[in-house]
């Protein structure tokens, strides 16, 4: 079975790898370069199906540049195998975000086939393949006149995308209403009259989100038709690498078995629900599911999907900096880089360079509010709008400074 082909990701500050424990991967055999811990899955088939010829898988661009996926909410989520864990630690990342699963409470293997085939017959014919050129992924219907989503690296540049509702019907013409490459989501949008007789799958809160939740996968992985697979919820509070850099937040962890063509597609709690949209999978230099995928959370969908359909770009804020777990173990999130002009820049917040390379400011607060990692940047700035003004506290060579900081725009891509 050919392997699929390698996705974007992102490669990390050689400076700060050493304290965030990242996991690193070796070159595949015949390859020659390495293979990412984390990636978004292809979207068309290893194989051929047993009916339609095969879709072929389509390549998404590698981040660039060592510095990629440092600047607020941009972190490329590692995975430390030998702990059994996920680690990620830059700013706005979790510098050590983790929740073990718990163990479920016994149930027969037959009630719970029961019920993933319960939310399988509920579900089922509201997600469809979304195919572009020659390649294929998932979509679901949601709440709204003839509208799909799916994940943005699905869809790419593209204006129109093709929808098989049914194996061997004819494929419907779907119009890119808005892609959000910061979450990784897109918008489609049919002739609401195509989706007759299939429903909007509701969204859940994935805030109320807990390990060990049932968790459903339905999809079109490797070219197949309609398929689901079952797990748990394996971890929440995940950070994933966007497709431009930056992160995405509270992403969803689960053992359900999901593969190349799953992107897109609904992960479902047992109620049928939404609780996260399927994007990435660990792959370890493995060429299959290794039981580590990650779905962007349903609030999120609820977020941006009014937005992208109407057209409209999703605006950001930006603070501007890269941050880390401070060196010395203590509570905050140590600035590792500042981006030059950006609201931090401009505010005056140092980096390594200002103190001749032997840490930067460790923020501490931000509008009152206590910073205890990483990740507590990221959600303060989450919460604000473009040219809001925060305070930010920092430590500074043992004194703590206040400083004021507007906040900008997220640029379309968090750079080199």
């Amino acid at each position: 079975m050919p392997a699929p082909n390698p996705l974007w990701s992102g490669d990390r500050d050689p400076g700060l790898r050493d304290r965030e424990n990242e996991h690193r991967t070796e070159p595949l055999p015949g390859i020659g370069a390495p293979e990412p811990a984390t990636r978004s899955m292809p979207t068309g088939p290893a194989f051929r199906p047993p009916v339609d010829p095969p879709e072929a898988p389509l390549e998404h661009a590698r981040r660039r540049g060592p510095l990629a996926g440092f600047v607020v909410g941009a972190v490329l989520a590692t995975v430390a195998f030998a702990a059994g864990a996920l680690v990620s630690g830059t700013d706005g990342g979790p510098g050590d975000v983790i929740k073990e699963a718990k163990p479920l409470e016994a149930t027969s293997g037959g009630q719970q086939a029961t019920k993933v085939g319960e939310v399988y017959r509920e579900a089922g014919n509201s997600v469809v393949q979304v195919r572009r050129g020659g390649g294929s992924g998932t979509g679901f219907i949601v709440e709204g006149p003839g509208l799909v989503v799916t994940n943005a690296h699905v869809v790419g540049n593209a204006k129109t995308v093709q929808l098989i509702l049914e194996r061997g019907d004819a494929p419907v013409t779907a119009t890119v209403t808005g892609t959000d490459e910061s979450s990784d989501l897109a918008v489609l949008k049919v002739n609401p009259d195509a989706l007759k007789g299939r429903k909007a799958l509701p969204l859940a809160d994935s805030d109320k989100v807990n390990v060990g939740d049932t968790a459903v996968a339905i999809g079109f992985p490797l070219g197949l038709d309609r398929t689901v697979t079952a797990g748990i919820v394996s971890g929440i509070g995940r950070q994933i690498e966007a497709p431009n850099g930056f992160s995405i937040d509270k992403v969803i962890q689960t053992d359900a078995p999901i593969n190349p063509g799953n992107s897109g597609g609904p992960l479902l709690d047992d109620r049928g629900r939404v609780i996260g949209v399927n994007s990435q999978i660990a792959t370890a230099g493995s060429q299959g599911n290794v039981g580590i995928g990650f779905a962007v959370p349903a609030n999120t969908v609820r977020d941006v999907v009014p937005t992208l359909s109407t057209g409209q770009a999703i605006k950001r804020s930006f603070l501007g900096v890269s941050t880390a777990p401070p060196a010395d173990s203590s509570a905050g999130a140590e600035v590792a880089k500042v981006t030059p002009g950006g609201p931090a820049s401009q505010a005056g917040l140092q980096g390594p360079a200002f103190a001749g390379g032997t840490g930067g400011d460790i923020i501490v607060g931000i509008d009152g509010k206590r910073v205890s990692s990483p990740e507590d940047v990221s959600a303060a700035i989450s919460g604000k709008v473009p040219g809001d003004r925060v305070e930010v506290e920092v430590r500074r060579s043992g004194d703590l400074k206040k400083v004021g900081v507007t906040l900008g725009t997220r640029p379309k891509n968090a750079g080199p």
